[in-house]
Formats: structure tokens, sequence, C-alpha cells
């Protein structure tokens, strides 16, 4: 253990380090020890380390792996029914079968009504029989009656309310086929709440039940050369109140259903160099008050349905003023309704400027630009449409004559 200018580094490993561990307690030790300190740089030797539990960032430390050599793999996970119901504000949950869990583990806890931010996800700080504590108290009332249950699933990687904090150079290993799904909202192989100015570089996500990156209610994130690969929900999920992030020179291939999700309330968001590529669904999806956000010099290349989506939305929560150039939109689509960009709700005041949107060499993108009825003020400038099977644009507002089949 040393300072190095003044902020003090540990190393972690499984052999030869100041700290020696293969788990998540020697990386948490690790990471507590530094904070304890005032800040620095946790540096994480190669192996793979099992996580029963996330480890959770701290104000003003940098965890930094060496890339593909540090694997943080998610442990497989139990679930169980409670056997009483979870009450809101409840520090304590009772499960049918206690196999499994144990003190010091992650958990998350729901029922069939508690989605999104209404399920807790939070440590195991006692147990007593088939009784244990929780670290947080319960976001809602997690009924039997609605099938209330537990699961060890939890963010690989987690950091709540801290600031200055850096994650480089780690993989996470999602085990995905042996965890139940957790939703982004409260968990991805890498998540943030309220976690301001969070820089995550040089990152591979792959194989979690869940999201790879997400990061809500946070301002000032920055993504940059990360990968989000084979995971069953989302790839990239800024989300829920994040301004101005920046997600650059990342690929987000193979997810189970979109690219980069913008959630709610993503605005000035700058996004640039990104390959979004071979997702189930969407390339990148635009919504419910993200507005202001410019895309440069992305690739939507090979997704289910389309490449980008701007959803539908009533006017007031539409995604607005938004703002693409120098984009690739290729091959979307893997049945008749293919589409480059699809345009829907009450969206206004989009700008396209010079991108390439249509099939390259051959593909299943049937429709260009689809611009909805409800849609206005959509302004196309430059764009290389060639190669769409059916038309450039399909344009459905009222009084628009630009229908028209492609022809070279």
């Amino acid at each position: 253990m040393e300072k190095n200018c003044g902020k003090a580094e540990v190393t972690v490993g499984q052999s030869g380090a100041d700290i020696v561990g293969g788990d998540n307690r020697a990386l948490q030790a690790a990471v507590d020890y530094i904070a304890g300190l005032g800040g620095g740089t946790v540096e994480i030797g190669a192996g793979t380390y099992t996580m029963r539990d996330s480890l959770h960032l701290r104000n003003r430390v940098t965890v930094r792996g060496q890339g593909p050599e540090s694997v943080l793999f998610k442990a497989d996970a139990v679930e169980s029914p409670l056997t009483l119901d979870g009450d809101y504000g409840e520090e304590q949950i009772t499960v049918a079968s206690p196999t499994g869990f144990a003190s010091g583990y992650g958990v998350s806890v729901t029922d069939d009504n508690s989605g999104g931010f209404h399920t807790v996800v939070c440590t195991l700080i006692w147990a007593d029989g088939n009784t244990f504590g929780a670290s947080k108290p319960m976001l809602g009332d997690y009924l039997v009656s609605r099938n209330a249950r537990a699961a060890t699933t939890f963010p690989v990687i987690s950091g709540y309310g801290v600031e200055g904090a850096e994650i480089e150079n780690l993989t996470i290993q999602g085990n995905r086929k042996n965890n139940p799904y957790l939703n982004g909202c409260r968990g991805a192989g890498i998540f943030l709440y309220r976690s301001h100015g969070t820089r995550i570089s040089g990152c591979t996500v792959e194989d979690y039940n869940g999201d790879g990156i997400s990061f809500q209610q946070s301002n000032d994130v920055s993504v940059e050369d990360c990968v989000c690969s084979g995971n069953t929900h989302l790839g990239l999920h800024p989300g829920s109140g994040s301004g101005s992030p920046t997600i650059r020179n990342c690929q987000a291939t193979g997810n189970g259903r979109i690219g980069l999700f913008l959630c709610w309330r993503v605005r000035n968001g700058w996004f640039e160099n990104n390959a979004l590529l071979d997702n189930g669904e969407t390339g990148i999806s635009i919504g419910h008050k993200d507005t202001d956000n410019t895309f440069i010099n992305n690739r939507a290349k090979g997704n289910g349905n389309e490449g980008v989506l701007l959803r539908d939305e009533s006017e007031p929560m539409a995604g607005h003023r938004n703002y693409f150039e120098r984009n690739e939109i290729l091959n979307n689509g893997t049945g008749t309704d293919g589409c480059g960009i699809r345009i829907l709700g009450e969206t206004r005041d989009l700008t396209f400027v010079n991108n390439r949107i249509g099939n390259a060499p051959t593909g299943q993108q049937h429709i260009g630009i689809f611009i909805g009825e409800k849609s206005d003020r959509i302004e196309l400038r430059d764009n290389d449409l060639s190669g769409n099977l059916d038309r450039k644009i399909e344009d459905r507002r009222e009084g628009i004559q630009q229908q028209e089949p492609y022809q070279d």
C-alpha cells in the first residue's frame, strides 16, 4: 500500500497483492480502505472474482482492472417466495427456503405488481432461521398474495449517491442462465443511482440477465470505450433524469432488446461513434422527455425492428429537438417491417443531416424514414436514403406527399 502524488493506492488480487482474495469481499475491503483515506486508486489484478454482492463504489475512488484479465463473475442466484409480506419500510424479509441466502449476500425483493424503482436491492446483514435483516427498508408492500419473492440478484458493480467515482478496464460476466432477471431501474452489470460525474471506461459487460450499463438520476456521467454484449434486455441505459450524459466509442451488440435506450428525461446528452449492432428490437430508442440530445457518427445496423425509434409520446412528453448527423443506419429489420428511422407520437423539431440510411449491401430495411401522422417539424438535409427495399420515406402527415417507392 502506498501513496502516489498524494493519492492512496492499493492492489487487490488472488496472490501477491496488498489484499488477497477471490471474491467481492476482498474487492470491497480494498475500496473501503482507499475511501477511508479520502480517495485514490484500487488496482484489481488478473483473475476471476466471484460476486455474491455488488462491488459498492465510494466517493473519489478509482477502481481499475486489467481489461479481459480481471473478470467479476456474478455467482449463481437462488430465489425463494416470501412467507410473510414485506411491508413498506420494513427492514427484514422471511423466505420459504433460506438455502443460498446468507449475511453479506446481495438480494432483490419484488412481487408481481412491483417493477422499476419499486423493486428493492440491498444486502443481507443478519440471519435468524428463515428471516434476514436488510440493509435498506422495503420500497413497497411486497405481498405473498402477489407472489412476493427474494432472489440473490444485484448489480455486479453499483454506485449509490457517490461522487468522483471511476471504473476502468473491468470485465463483468453476468452468468445470465443462472440468475433471474433484474430490471434496469434497479440493476445492471454496472449500475449507478444518483451518482453524478461518474466515469466508466474500457469496461465490458456481457451475459447479464438485464441491462449492461444503467445509470438513473445521475448527471454528467461519462461512458467511453465500453462493450455491452449479449445481455437480455438493454445494452446502455441512461435514464430517469440523467442530464448531460456522454456515451462515446461504445458498442452495444446482440442484446435482447435495445442497444442504447434513453429512458425518461435524458437531456443535453452527447452520443458519438457508438456501434448499436444486432440487438433484438432497436438500435437507439428515444422517448419520454428525452430532449436536446446530439447523435454524431453512430452506427445502428442489423437490429430487429428499426435503427432509431422516437417512441409514441404525447406532445408535452415527446423526445423533441434531437439532432442526428453522419450516422449510419443500415440493414435494420428481420421481417416485413424493417425501418431505418421510425418517428412516432407528437414528436417535434428533429434534425437529420448527412446520414446514411438504407441497406448495404443487402438487408431487410424496407423504409428509410417513417414519419408518423402526429409528428411535426422534421428537417431532412443531405441524407443518403438509397437501398431501402420499399421506400426512402413514408410520411403519414396530412397533406405530405413523400411516399414514393424507392428507385435507384
